[in-house]
């Protein structure tokens, strides 16, 4: 089982920034896919941001260039900086890690960019 916790949701300014974490802990095969979606209100479930098993990473094409991902493979933590937030950046954003076969999903955290 995995489970994931994520940190770093609120509120900004359009213009600003906010730094998104995700801790994973559990049993967790050394090869799998972990990164972030976000669904806004009446939207689907879409894929921001994910480091691939073989170590590539894939952004959405909105947030290509204000986005970036990262993370610590020690600590098993990925990180989504927000550059340059629009309010169509507002969501609730889901940590989401694939392993075994299995999707794992955080509680998701509010992004709310609005002057």
């Amino acid at each position: 089982q995995v489970q994931l916790v994520e940190s770093g949701g609120g509120l900004v300014q359009p213009g600003g920034s906010l730094r998104l974490s995700c801790a994973a802990s559990g049993t967790i095969f050394s090869l799998y896919h972990m990164g972030w979606y976000r669904q806004a209100p009446g939207k689907h479930r879409e894929l921001v941001a994910r480091f691939t098993s073989g170590g590539s990473t894939y952004f959405a094409d909105s947030v290509k260039g204000r986005f970036t991902i990262s993370r610590d493979n020690a600590k098993n933590t990925v990180y989504l900086q927000m550059n340059s937030l629009k309010p169509e950046d507002t969501a609730v954003y889901y940590c989401n890690l694939y392993n075994g076969g299995v999707d794992y999903w955080g509680k998701g955290t509010l992004v709310t960019v609005s002057s």
